[in-house]
């Protein structure tokens, strides 16, 4: 990998990175497409990073499926050089890694005040891992650009402060969230879990968020109004909350007012044994 960034840096290319633990979907598919307009070359890795899993979480089940990632890889029309870096655990992880963090030896990267916020509340283990992994991959790839789905919102706000506090020589570029063109629902990987029935009931959610994002074009910024319609649409389906919260887009931090410098509405919630997330922008853009 290094060896072939050497060339592209020799060459004057410019290089964008698109991170990914794979089971690639449509979502996955635009990142690149959106780095191919900007980059000549561009990386996307897939690599199921074990220190984002918990003991408890589904680390063995997560789909791996690598020769159908890399099938829709090829047929993208691009014209850019696209590589896919694919690495070993004991190539990311040279000590070995454990899901157990008491078990764990070596370098981490931790982003304080930001990776216990949201996620980081029943997650504490999620954005150490996510830290560690990004920042291995920037030093392996030295990217001009890193690619990230505003999905996964909570990671583009510790991804960028990364970049700021360690000096990472690179910009990253939050891409809107794609969704499926009829229900609205987020893609994720973890979609491939979901029931018919569950993924009737899943939009919900973000048709509550559609309707905070409607109340605060009228003028409404109170955070209870706000949280209280996407809570209103969740319940009619029965979707089992796990948060909704209005927070700082500068420091995560709960709010009560979607006030001038603008706010994201985000949660998450289970159906069944699936997790799944989802968010949007008030008043302002990454």
């Amino acid at each position: 990998m290094r060896q072939w960034r050497d060339t592209q840096r020799s060459s004057g290319a410019q290089v964008g990175l698109v991170a990914t633990m794979g089971a690639l979907h449509s979502g996955h598919l635009h990142l690149v497409q959106t780095a191919a307009a900007s980059c000549s070359s561009i990386v996307i890795s897939i690599f199921v990073n074990p220190a984002q899993f918990a003991p408890h979480e589904d680390l063995n089940e997560y789909p791996r499926t690598l020769p159908s990632d890399i099938a829709q890889l090829q047929g993208l029309a691009l014209n850019t050089t696209l590589v896919v870096f694919a690495p070993r655990v004991s190539d990311m992880y040279p000590r070995g890694i454990s899901t157990d963090r008491s078990q764990q030896r070596g370098a981490f990267v931790e982003m304080l005040g930001l990776s216990e916020m949201l996620e980081g509340g029943t997650r504490p283990h999620f954005f150490r891992g996510v830290a560690t992994v990004v920042t291995k991959l920037f030093h392996v790839v030295e990217p001009h650009m890193a690619y990230f789905g505003q999905k996964d919102v909570q990671q583009c706000c510790v991804v960028k402060a990364m970049v700021d506090d360690l000096l990472f020589p690179l910009r990253v570029v939050v891409v809107p969230t794609v969704r499926d063109k009829e229900s609205g629902l987020a893609l994720s990987s973890r979609n491939v879990y979901l029931s018919k029935e569950e993924k009737e009931r899943a939009p919900a959610f973000y048709r509550g968020l559609c309707r905070a994002k409607e109340l605060f074009a009228s003028g409404v910024v109170e955070g209870d109004k706000l949280l209280g319609v996407v809570r209103e649409e969740a319940e009619k389906s029965g979707l089992d909350i796990e948060y909704v919260c209005l927070s700082s887009p500068d420091d995560l931090q709960n709010v009560d007012v979607a006030d001038e410098r603008g706010a994201i509405l985000s949660g998450a919630w289970r159906m069944g044994s699936t997790r799944l997330i989802d968010n949007i922008l008030l008043g302002f853009e990454f």
